[in-house]
Parts: structure tokens; sequence; C-alpha cells
């Protein structure tokens, strides 16, 4: 890990610079928190590790578009690694690879997973901050920002309208930004 520390302002600028330490310092102090993002929507390891890299190829190649006025990089950085995992997901050849597995293979692999994942959310203190959620606002969390979920998805599942369903996850995303500050101020 490197001993250089940055401000998020002199990060930015090295980035766009295409400054290699920086880069490593970036994926040093990034890495474990995004891969666990990748890992919660995707549920396999071996995929998640890939597509870690490829998080980070986004990231380097699209660090001109990052826009401080509207998130901290870290967010941004977060919605790249999410919407990474979902796409995956969503593609052909997953889907298609998935039709081939055998159901005991997937159960095992979930299984495993889902310890894993959990010890990585833990380890990003994730999990306490969405246990200060109400239940209702953790799941929907959970499903649109963990396992990939649309609202419509989530719409149908929960058997909401998909009004309420926007509705309280942006309410749950309020909170959240209320609890955060709250551990950043306090």
């Amino acid at each position: 890990m490197s001993a250089t520390s940055y401000s998020e302002e002199t990060l930015i600028m090295l980035l766009r610079k295409k400054n290699e330490e920086a880069f490593r310092y970036l994926y040093d102090h990034y890495a474990a928190a995004l891969y666990g993002v990748v890992l919660k929507v995707v549920n396999e390891q071996e995929m998640a590790n890939d597509l870690l890299q490829e998080v980070f190829v986004k990231i380097w190649n699209r660090i001109d578009s990052y826009d401080p006025q509207k998130g901290r990089l870290f967010t941004w950085m977060l919605h790249i690694a999410r919407n990474t995992a979902i796409d995956m997901l969503r593609s052909k050849s997953y889907q298609q690879q998935e039709k081939n597995q055998s159901l005991e293979s997937n159960v095992h692999i979930s299984n495993s997973m889902e310890m894993s994942t959990s010890m990585m959310v833990e380890q990003m203190g994730l999990k306490n901050v969405l246990n200060r959620l109400s239940d209702e606002q953790r799941i929907l969390i959970e499903k649109a920002y963990f396992k990939g979920y649309t609202q419509e998805e989530i719409a149908k599942e929960l058997a909401m309208p998909l009004g309420t369903v926007k509705t309280r996850i942006r309410n749950a995303l309020l909170t959240l930004r209320e609890i955060l500050q709250e551990r950043k101020t306090g």
C-alpha cells in the first residue's frame, strides 16, 4: 500500500493527468469496498474479481467525466461498480451461462458466497448503517443497490405500485444520507 495520502481534490487532479501512483493509491484504498459491492450483486468471487478489474479500467478511462458537483468520488465509483456488475448479470452471455449450470452448483455457490459477502459488507461498516434503516427501507436498498433489481422488478416482487417504490427508495436514500452525515460529523 502506498504511504502517500491524497485529498480527494488532489487525487482527482492526478487521476485526470493519468498519474499511475495516484491510481495505485486509488486501487489500494477503494478496491475492497468496490469488490464488496460487485460481489454482493454477482454473488461469485471469480466473476467479482474480473469485474473489479473492469471497474478500475472504467474509472481510469472515465475520470474526466466525474463531476465533483454531483457527489463524492467514492459515490461515483460505487455507481460504476454496481452498474458494471448489473450489466454483467443482464448480458446475454451470462444469462446463457446460467441456464447451463446445474442447480446443485448454484446452491453451493450461493451458500458459500453469502457468508463472504456478508463479511465484506461488515468490514465496510455498511451493515451498521443499513441496520439503522427501517426493515422496509433496508430491504428496498438491498434489492436496488446490492442485488441489482430495477425499481420495476422490486415493485412486482413486493406487490407495490411503482410510484410507491420510487418514493420509498428516495426516502431511504435521504435517511441513509442523514445517517452518514451523522457518522461523519459525530
